[in-house]
């Protein structure tokens, strides 16, 4: 099926893309948010994903981004006017998030926490209350009662913290966080000590914070887990309802439709 839609989710490390249709987002690629790079280089480089998807350009309806990164901004602008030709629209600049944002001030939240909000609550529609944990550069948690986004909190994410601790000693080394257990026990050398530590840490950071926001919202409150790295701390705990790889993907083409007639 013919995507319509070009999403772009632009984060502080990576900028994802999407490619939906009204009922589905349909195909996502992942690329490094390289704010160096010309607009031209990122232009030809979209041209290769939409080759690769087997998307042709001139299908497509329009394009459809959130952003945390401002200095990219005015780069896929110019990318998208030269080598996709259709219109660009931001949320919440272009495209109103139907929360109530309790924020303050409301502008100083990030716009991908809101738009993942909106698509918790567009998936839940019946759930008196919502938590986000979504794993960037930074963990966020975002807490939805009823129509009314509350606000949350942000924890260093675990590549933030990998780098850090890496960065911070002498004698520790840089390890990736591929486990091969789901029984937590001490490490007996330096690298499982460390992977052991940040991934189960993380369950427990995840675990914890949840279960105290969830004390001040209405029950039933679906806790669900997007980002990178939701899938490792869902396979050691249980304590996602639901994993959304995509949710904030989801949560653009769903503004985007919102009231349209096509």
């Amino acid at each position: 099926m013919q995507p319509k839609l070009l999403l772009f989710d632009i984060g502080n490390t990576s900028v994802k893309l999407g490619f939906a249709n009204r009922d589905r987002v349909l195909a996502s690629y992942s690329l490094p948010t390289d704010t160096g790079q010309t607009a031209d280089s990122f232009g030809l480089t979209l041209l290769s994903v939409l080759r690769h998807a087997g998307v042709d350009a001139n299908a497509l309806t329009a394009c459809v981004a959130s952003s945390v990164v401002p200095v990219f901004d005015p780069l896929l602008r110019e990318a998208l006017t030269r080598y996709v030709g259709k219109p660009l629209y931001y949320a919440p600049g272009d495209l109103a998030i139907p929360l109530r944002n309790l924020y303050r001030p409301p502008a100083e939240v990030g716009a991908d926490r809101l738009v993942s909000a909106f698509a918790a609550r567009r998936i839940y529609p019946d759930a008196p209350s919502l938590i986000v944990v979504d794993f960037g550069t930074a963990v966020t948690f975002d807490c939805i009662r009823a129509e009314e986004y509350l606000g949350g909190l942000i924890f260093p994410g675990p590549l933030t913290a990998i780098n850090a601790l890496s960065r911070e000693t002498a004698k520790l080394p840089r390890v990736n966080l591929v486990i091969n257990t789901t029984e937590f026990v001490p490490g007996r050398d330096t690298s499982t000590s460390i992977r052991h530590g940040l991934v189960f840490g993380f369950v427990c950071v995840v675990e914890g914070l949840a279960a105290r926001l969830a004390r001040d919202l209405p029950d039933p409150c679906p806790i669900l887990g997007t980002g990178g790295f939701a899938p490792a701390i869902a396979r050691l705990s249980n304590v996602f309802d639901r994993v959304l790889p995509n949710l904030l993907l989801d949560g653009l083409r769903r503004l985007y439709y919102d009231g349209r007639e096509s």
